[in-house]
This record gives C-alpha cells, sequence and structure tokens, in this order.
C-alpha cells in the first residue's frame, strides 16, 4: 500500500489552530534550516515545500482541515524534524512566547507595508516605465511634429502626476527595519524615474539629443531595478 502524505501540521510542527503568521514563521525557519545549501537534504526540503503549499493557501488549507476534521491542541513533529515552532511552546500547549509573538508582529508590518506601500508603487511605476519605448517610437516619427510632441508632453505630464503619488505612498508608512534594504532598492528605482523624467522633459524644451538618450537609459535601468525588485519582493513572503 503506498504510504500516506504526512500531515502538513506535522510537517512544521504548529497546532491545527495556529495562525498564519505562525505557520509562515515555521516553515521560513525550518526551510533555513534544512536547505540543501547549509547542510540539510532534499526530502525534508520537498516535505516542508508540500506542506507549506496547502497550508499557506487559505483555501487549500480549509480543505485540508475539513477533510481531516480539526482538533485543538498541539501536534507533534514530524519524525527527524526538530522545529523552531515547536519548541516555542510551553508544556500543555501554553501560548507562543514574546520573541515569537514579535516574529508574528514583524511578518504584519510587513505585510502591511507590502500591500499599502509597495504594490501601488510598484503598480504606478509600471505605469511610467512600460508605456516609453512605444511612446518614443512614436515620437521618432518626427520629432518636431507639434501633435507628435503634444502627445508625448502629454505623457511625461501623466508621468510626473504618478511619480507624485510614488513619492506620497513611500513617505506615507516607514518601511519596516526586516525589510529596509528592500525599501532602499524602492527609494533608487523610483529616484532612476524621476531623473529620467527630468531629462526627457529637457529634451522637449530644447532637442538635444543627449537628453533624450540619457532619459531613455535612466528609464532602462529603473526597469531593470523593478524586476528585480519584484523578484526579492517574492522571497520576502517566505
Amino acid at each position: 500500500m503506498p504510504q500516506a502524505a504526512p500531515d502538513p501540521y506535522q510537517v512544521l510542527g504548529v497546532a491545527p489552530l495556529a495562525s498564519a503568521a505562525e505557520i509562515k514563521a515555521a516553515y521560513r525557519a525550518l526551510v533555513k534550516q534544512h536547505h540543501p545549501d547549509t547542510g540539510g537534504d532534499d526530502h525534508t526540503i520537498l516535505e516542508l515545500n508540500a506542506a507549506w503549499e496547502v497550508l499557506g493557501d487559505v483555501d487549500r488549507r480549509r480543505r485540508h482541515d475539513q477533510l481531516r476534521g480539526v482538533a485543538a491542541g498541539s501536534v507533534a513533529a514530524a519524525p527527524g524534524v526538530r522545529t523552531a515552532a515547536a519548541g516555542a511552546r510551553a508544556p500543555g500547549g501554553a501560548a507562543p512566547g514574546p520573541s515569537r509573538r514579535r516574529a508574528a508582529d514583524q511578518d504584519s508590518e510587513l505585510g502591511q507595508w507590502l500591500q499599502l506601500v509597495y504594490a501601488p508603487i510598484d503598480r504606478l511605476l509600471g505605469q511610467v516605465i512600460n508605456p516609453f519605448p512605444a511612446q518614443l517610437r512614436a515620437l521618432s516619427a518626427d520629432p518636431y511634429d507639434d501633435q507628435l510632441m503634444e502627445a508625448f508632453c502629454a505623457y511625461l505630464e501623466q508621468s510626473q502626476a504618478r511619480l507624485e503619488k510614488v513619492v506620497g505612498l513611500y513617505r506615507s508608512r516607514a518601511c519596516p527595519a526586516s525589510a529596509q534594504g528592500f525599501g532602499l532598492s524602492l527609494y533608487h528605482c523610483l529616484s532612476q524615474v524621476q531623473d529620467a523624467l527630468s531629462e526627457l522633459e529637457r529634451y522637449t524644451m530644447g532637442y538635444v539629443d543627449s537628453y533624450l538618450r540619457d532619459g531613455r537609459e535612466m528609464l532602462r535601468e529603473a526597469k531593470r531595478r523593478r524586476t528585480l525588485l519584484q523578484q526579492e519582493r517574492r522571497r520576502l513572503e517566505l
């Protein structure tokens, strides 16, 4: 008979009533502990990832709980996997200690910042960066055509308005200490876009090709930085 898949709660060493923040903290700690790059083994990582795929998704966790019949109380860790989450609980299933609560609070703070600050900033930056190649191609047909130049200037005005919203969002909420490097990279990206728009506006006033060239290169660099930020943002969730 095929062996039954291990219970995801046991694999992560968390109780069936654990919060989403507790489950994430347990998964992240175990991945760091058992990753092959740090001397762990592939089998354990596969089990951890499989457990996270179930418990990290609200709908899949709900379906699993319905089939399993969730019972209150702590669950022992899977054999061979020593978990930080299990060790954090006092005998008798006591509530998590202060360090565990701090970790959950930090995760919550980071999640709110990513949702309320980074996500809308990323969307607005995309609305500035992504249309630029098409705008430039249209203008290149005849930079001295008044209608083409007016359309390009309209794009720049809309981009400046979006960038003002970006700056306001960035200043609206301090970046959590756990993501200071990410926040600094985001600042460099939006600064790159600011500088690019300034160069492009200079071009529209005097048709100096160096301004157009510099603005184009700055937006290319901003696009690269934005892509790196999106990749890093996905890693921050683990």
